[in-house]
């Protein structure tokens, strides 16, 4: 079991932070959300309130095998400018430890020069963000360390890939067959 920690900031985009919280967790890894704002509530950017399991001051996060950024906006910024996430992304991509993002998160991995040499995905209109990268037209993809998703419509795409690279193909197979998802 992986221990994967997902961070959240107000304005991200719900459906992009909470589904692969809920497939990773049916796929039984161990899921901790992170609000990033200095209180465990945290709210979209479609106004519904979230509420994490701890805040980043709280945390320990060497434990961790995958980070996860959600997209939205303003929450993709919020994240960004978060000093201790920078940091912490930081560490983990020197050490090859799992970085994921969706949606517009990816360009917070392109900015930091993360992305160079790699294949990645990003919300239309955020690939000059993807410094260096090779970016696809696919709803999700995995290079090395690193895992990127579209968009909204892509979360299941991207929480099946995040299943398919810490617990491989069949279990991915076997998620997708439980909720009824057909690729």
């Amino acid at each position: 079991m992986a221990k994967i920690y997902v961070f959240l900031a107000d304005g991200c985009e719900e459906i992009e932070a909470l589904t692969p919280v809920d497939l990773l967790r049916r796929a039984g890894e161990d899921v901790c959300t992170v609000s990033i704002m200095g209180r465990k509530e945290v709210t979209g950017s479609h106004k519904i309130t979230i509420l994490a399991d701890e805040t980043i001051e709280e945390g320990e996060f060497d434990d961790g095998d995958m980070l996860v950024l959600p997209g939205g906006m303003p929450g993709t910024l919020n994240l960004a400018g978060n000093e201790t996430l920078a940091a912490l992304i930081r560490s983990y991509d020197d050490q090859e430890k799992k970085l994921a993002a969706i949606c517009a998160a990816p360009s917070i991995l392109g900015v930091m020069g993360i992305l160079k040499d790699k294949n990645a995905v990003c919300f239309p209109g955020f690939e000059e963000k993807l410094a260096g990268a090779n970016v696809l037209d696919v709803p999700a993809v995995t290079d090395k360390n690193v895992t990127t998703g579209r968009g909204m419509g892509a979360a299941t795409d991207f929480a099946l890939e995040l299943i398919r690279v810490l617990q491989g193909e069949d279990k991915a197979k076997e998620m997708a067959e439980k909720i009824v998802f057909h690729c």
